[in-house]
């Protein structure tokens, strides 16, 4: 989830690790034939999605574009992204608010996700609370996540999330074959 430009750029010291795990467990999940969903965050020109009420979006309207043309909002390259996969477009943290996500994932039969992203304490935790609420089955590989507060993010992967997901290594999924 927001694998985009304006957003890996945010994190462009981990960027290439990233890219490198998250490549790892797509290769894995389109080898044993696993449907792959990339999320990214966008708005429509002008973004009239953005509430002045919401602090987090409406702080970022201000400061730059975030519509879906835009480079920012696009998905950096070397994800190993291929043409089934399919790109899902929200409009909010969470992967599931504002986006057709979960009619997607239901209408594949999915019961389980596998999630990763930026920002640990943003888009992560949004999902993974939410797709607990939806009853899916829930991974999260650890070092395709990342967050500008690496506290944060220990604190999540090791004593929050644990409590509704498995927390793995992308290395560890794929040689589970999770």
């Amino acid at each position: 989830m927001d694998y985009q430009q304006g957003i890996v750029a945010r994190v462009a010291d981990q960027g290439p690790a990233l890219t490198a795990a998250v490549r790892q467990a797509v290769d894995f999940a389109h080898a044993n034939d696993m449907p792959v969903f990339f999320v990214r965050v966008a708005f429509r020109e002008g973004a009239p999605e953005v509430s002045a009420n919401n602090r987090s979006f409406a702080a970022l309207k201000a400061s730059f574009t975030m519509d879906e043309t835009s480079p920012e909002t696009q998905l950096v390259d070397g994800l190993g992204r291929s043409a089934d996969d399919v790109v899902v477009v929200k409009r909010r943290v969470s992967a599931f608010s504002g986006s057709d996500l979960d009619v997607l994932l239901r209408a594949c039969g999915a019961t389980s996700l596998v999630l990763c992203g930026i920002a640990t304490s943003g888009c992560v935790l949004s999902t993974l609370r939410q797709a607990a609420d939806l009853d899916y089955q829930l991974t999260v590989l650890s070092d395709c996540c990342a967050d500008s507060d690496p506290e944060v993010h220990e604190l999540l992967m090791t004593k929050v999330f644990p409590r509704q997901a498995t927390v793995v290594t992308s290395g560890e999924w794929v040689q589970q074959g999770l």
